[in-house]
């Protein structure tokens, strides 16, 4: 049974069919969500006040753990432990934890996408856990738009944990969500500090996911029109860099540091997916952009890792070749569910 562990220790992972989707592609990385709670609310990610799940409804650590064991053995080798904030969960170090013994036993990378409030406290343990590289979402340097954007967050917070981590060994990805009128001026500030401390810095599109308090359109900025603008200052130089996800990276020659874009919406990034995400409800999402999931914690609960087999093989014939967004004037989201509660 996937996730049983030998006497020495390492986990001992059955073999079983690989993820394949039905136009080929193999599905190597899961993005796991274990919670949809954050202790920040930034305005392109949810309501200022929002309904977060009752306890009850999510998948224990214990399950996660399993569930996640089995995905190793049908052939995922980079799992992300996302939220909401994956590190306000109460003992979530213990499924990192668990997570990591499988990393050279068919896991070849766990990474987790924080907003780095937590990480103050949690940086050594991750790190022992086999956590080598992580993304931290900070969208500009300034302190006021910092509050604003988060809409109540401290600057000096985050920038506590980044240290954190850096000085405990983990290498460091800054994502920026890039929001019209917002925080474009701040950009290049943003990204010559990343490159400055030695991070790598990815620019991304804002997605219609959720309900949030503004018009998707007031938000949408094109990273075309920003890649132009930075070109302006700046030598871009194409790279043929792969992460594992749908950047693509170029190198700044004046800092000398890599920058992503991801461009969901002017540069569509499906042809090479590679990716489903679970939620911490146990829903299993193969694109961000659609509704349909399948219900694995039922699934698990109710056949265990049979149950798991027959719902993954029915998630790789449904898997569709790419999203619909839309984030035209008046346009509804093109999903419900926002993204915290999807598995950022």
């Amino acid at each position: 049974m996937p996730g049983d562990i030998r006497l020495d220790g390492t986990p001992q992972t059955a073999s079983h069919a690989p993820l394949v989707d039905r136009f080929g592609r193999e599905i190597r990385y899961l993005r796991l969500s274990v919670t949809d709670r954050c202790d920040l609310r930034c305005v392109y990610c949810m309501a200022e006040r929002p309904d977060f799940l009752p306890k009850s409804r999510l998948l224990t650590l214990e399950e996660l753990s399993a569930i996640g064991a089995h995905f190793i053995a049908r052939g995922v080798n980079k799992i992300r432990i996302t939220g909401g904030e994956p590190l306000v969960r109460r003992d979530v170090i213990h499924l990192i934890e668990a997570l990591g013994k499988h990393i050279g036993y068919g896991l070849d990378e766990l990474t987790l996408t924080t907003n780095a409030t937590q990480l103050a406290g949690q940086a050594g343990r991750l790190a022992r856990a086999g956590v080598k590289r992580i993304n931290v979402s900070l969208d500009t340097l300034n302190p006021d738009a910092y509050a604003r954007l988060t809409r109540g967050g401290q600057l000096a917070t985050c920038l506590a944990g980044i240290e954190a981590a850096r000085k405990a060994g983990i290498a460091i990805k800054i994502n920026a969500v890039a929001l019209k009128g917002e925080n474009e001026d701040g950009l290049p500030d943003l990204i010559a500090w990343a490159h400055a401390q030695g991070f790598d810095a990815t620019l991304i599109e804002v997605m219609p996911l959720g309900e949030v308090a503004q018009d998707r359109a007031d938000q949408f900025l094109p990273l075309s029109a920003v890649r132009d603008r930075l070109s302006e200052q700046w030598t871009l130089t194409d790279l043929p860099d792969r992460t594992g996800g749908p950047s693509r990276y170029v190198r700044v020659a004046e800092t000398g540091g890599r920058l992503g874009f991801i461009t969901p919406l002017t540069s569509n990034f499906c042809a090479g997916c590679n990716r489903v995400r679970l939620t911490c409800t146990g829903e299993l999402y193969t694109c961000l952009g659609h509704e349909g999931a399948i219900d694995l914690k039922t699934a698990y609960r109710e056949r265990g890792t049979a149950g798991l087999e027959a719902c993954l093989d029915r998630a790789m014939a449904t898997k569709p070749e790419r999203h619909d967004f839309d984030v035209s004037r008046g346009a509804a989201p093109a999903v419900s569910r926002n993204m915290a509660r999807t598995g950022g």
